[in-house]
């Protein structure tokens, strides 16, 4: 990746107006934020002064993935003989001290994560150094004190420049692609993690057309009555034979080198029923209302206000029973990211910022309907990064019963 002038003017910027000298982060979100640098296992760590310098430390099988980024300096350990937290600290101290020095940081006013926070998974397990790397900066650079700086990293999250931008809509192309190819894959008698598992591989097989160095993501099914639960703190794939007649909502978090989505698509294997139609009727409807209400300057409750009162009019307002959207691109899910689209929000739409937009319907017994898409606000409205399978027809699958008998009996 090429140098990303305006993030580094930003991080500049930023970094003036809150009286800071530098920044130190260990969680890959703000690595990558800082440097450009995905993480893989969350043991490198990324600092920036305020003259636009940005450093490195990073474990020696990550310095391929490293060297993709920006940072004029990379400071390496050996990261194979890290076998406990003790050693970890010990391994980064020499190079910590090395690239605290390059960039002048040993003395000032260094911001630092303090949590709480979500992090998107990078690897299966990861590390993170959580206050040992406060306490480690303690003893390495004794004229240097720490504040926490999680406000002004979210700030810098929330508006993406534009070579972070063409990443996230790489994220969306490789999400599309999932969904074209999982919705074909779907056949009466299936189960839920069947369903998913068509979702999820296609998720890394842009790799080479898209040039990116990792890709792949999540994908969940819930499907029939089970996708009346698909508002809650997650999503849940189980064993449940999808049946003619189903409302099937497929969650997908695709990513492109540390670079999120948050799609959502809710397929009907079958016609419609009235009910369901009417459900589609009023989510389609929401989504465009929110659109519609979407631009610089406006507060994101309005956007909430705007999708919430078409539900309320369609007589589905007690069943959309979560915000309209939220922050995405750094994070994969993070309600707190910003802009924050609720009723009580009082973010302010800023040009770059972008967000999903997911109204939805719950009915116990019946079962849930969300249309979830990925937006960015333009200097007159906004752009949709996710514009496919936004059509009833198009959500409508005809159902394939070849397998249905032997699939559920798996």
């Amino acid at each position: 990746m090429q140098s990303d002038s305006d993030r580094v003017s930003r991080v500049m910027a930023a970094l003036e107006r809150s009286g800071l000298d530098g920044l130190v982060c260990s969680l890959p979100t703000n690595v990558l934020l800082l440097s450009g640098y995905w993480p893989v296992v969350g043991t490198a760590i990324a600092m920036a002064n305020r003259h636009g310098d940005t450093a490195l430390v990073v474990p020696s099988d990550e310095l391929e993935l490293a060297e993709r980024g920006w940072a004029q300096e990379i400071h390496i350990f050996e990261s194979g003989s890290l076998q406990s937290m003790h050693r970890a600290i010990d391994g980064v101290r020499r190079p910590l001290v090395e690239a605290l020095r390059a960039l002048g940081l040993s003395r000032g006013r260094l911001g630092l994560e303090s949590g709480p926070g979500f992090e998107p998974s990078s690897y299966a397990a990861m590390h993170f150094y959580g206050m040992s790397l406060r306490d480690l900066l303690w003893d390495l650079s004794a004229l240097a004190s720490t504040v926490p700086a999680d406000s002004l990293l979210a700030e810098l999250r929330s508006c993406p420049t534009q070579g972070e931008l063409e990443r996230i809509g790489i994220a969306c192309e490789i999400a599309e692609h999932a969904f074209q190819t999982g919705c074909q894959l779907i056949e009466a008698g299936q189960r839920e993690y069947r369903v998913a598992a068509g979702f999820r591989r296609p998720l890394y097989d842009l790799v080479e057309e898209t040039r990116v160095a990792r890709a792949d993501g999540y994908a969940f099914c819930m499907s029939g009555p089970n996708s009346a639960h698909a508002h809650g703190a997650y999503a849940r794939s189980t064993n449940r034979a999808v049946e003619v007649g189903d409302l099937l909502l497929v969650h997908c978090n695709s990513c492109a080198d540390g670079y999120w989505t948050d799609i959502t698509r809710t397929y009907c294997l079958g016609e419609p029923n009235d009910k369901q139609f009417r459900m589609y009727e009023a989510v389609l409807a929401a989504r465009e209302a929110a659109f519609a209400a979407i631009a610089p300057g406006v507060v994101a409750s309005e956007v909430d206000r705007a999708a919430r009162e078409v539900l309320e009019q369609r007589g589905f307002g007690s069943a959309f029973k979560h915000p309209t959207g939220h922050g995405v691109g750094f994070a994969a899910i993070d309600h707190n990211a910003i802009p924050r689209i609720h009723p009580e929000s009082a973010d302010r739409l800023q040009p770059g910022m972008v967000f999903n937009v997911e109204p939805a319907i719950y009915l116990e017994g019946v079962g849930g309907m969300r249309h979830c898409d990925m937006v960015a606000v333009t200097e007159d409205g906004m752009e949709l990064l996710t514009p496919f399978q936004s059509q009833t027809t198009e959500l409508t699958l005809a159902p394939n019963l070849a397998h249905t008998a032997s699939e559920a009996h798996r």
